[in-house]
């Protein structure tokens, strides 16, 4: 692999992680997501998803907004990430008015009807699982590293393949296993493009999964996540992830 190169599996997936999850000081987004019956029966969700870095570490914020359809219009969606321990996550259910603490156990249920779960969403801690790289393995265009990930206690997924890019780091498939060793969910990068953040000499291009798809195996449903537009660095402030901004977002980020 190059003695420049990463050493073990879990460098890779730091690095990997690292590329699909904290690219960037914040990042501002528009998201289309598209759940679709094996029929072919599609249901679209819009929703601007909002996220800024710790710069002391490996905290991170994340706030979503779903515009719509008009059932889960308002629906907000706000995460706190912490390395080596449980998230916090809170969801405002505008129905009821309401906002619910998501507890650590929900975190691999579905992310609002989705076939990613909250997890899924805005990653899963390294030092959960124990990781064994397998071998270098082509996917199509790209090389990658194949990386084997094992829960150190019991999930509902009992292990996880993941072939990353050995150029941009990104996560290019993913094949989820249940008890029974069957694969139950599979994760795949449809598109990657490059976003600059910055001008003239302060610019930098952060390789981007601009197209997701999760598919469950055994139902036939998918989940394809689409950025219709994504910007890094665009000065995000703390009082965007609070508590209070789920019942009254911020108006100049969400719109």
């Amino acid at each position: 692999r190059g003695g420049s190169g990463p050493a073990t599996a879990t460098e890779i997936l730091e690095k990997s992680q690292q590329a699909f999850h904290y690219a960037g000081a914040d990042m501002r987004a528009s998201v289309k997501m598209d759940l679709v019956t094996e029929d072919g029966k599609v249901r679209t969700r819009l929703l601007v998803m909002l996220r800024k870095n710790d710069p002391q570490g490996r905290s991170q914020k994340y706030f979503m907004y779903f515009h719509e359809p008009g059932d889960i219009r308002r629906t907000a969606f706000l995460v706190w990430k912490y390395p080596e321990k449980n998230d916090d996550r809170w969801i405002f259910i505008p129905a009821v008015n309401m906002v619910r603490r998501i507890a650590a156990s929900d975190s691999r249920t579905s992310f609002v009807g989705s076939d990613f779960t909250y997890e899924d969403v805005s990653g899963r801690d390294l030092s959960s699982d124990t990781h064994t790289l397998l071998r270098e393995e082509r996917q199509g265009e790209a090389e990658c590293y194949l990386v084997q990930s094992v829960p150190r206690t019991p999930t509902d997924t009992t292990r996880k393949l993941s072939w990353i890019d050995k150029v941009t780091f990104l996560p290019y498939r993913e094949e989820y296993y249940d008890a029974k060793n069957e694969l139950v969910r599979v994760f795949t990068a449809e598109t990657i493009s490059n976003v600059t953040a910055g001008e003239g000499a302060a610019a930098k291009a952060y390789p981007t999964v601009m197209k997701r798809t999760m598919k469950n195996v055994k139902s036939g449903h998918r989940t394809e996540v689409t950025y219709l537009s994504l910007s890094y660095d665009v000065g995000l402030d703390d009082p965007v992830f609070t508590e209070s901004a789920l019942r009254s977002p911020p108006q100049k980020w969400i719109r």
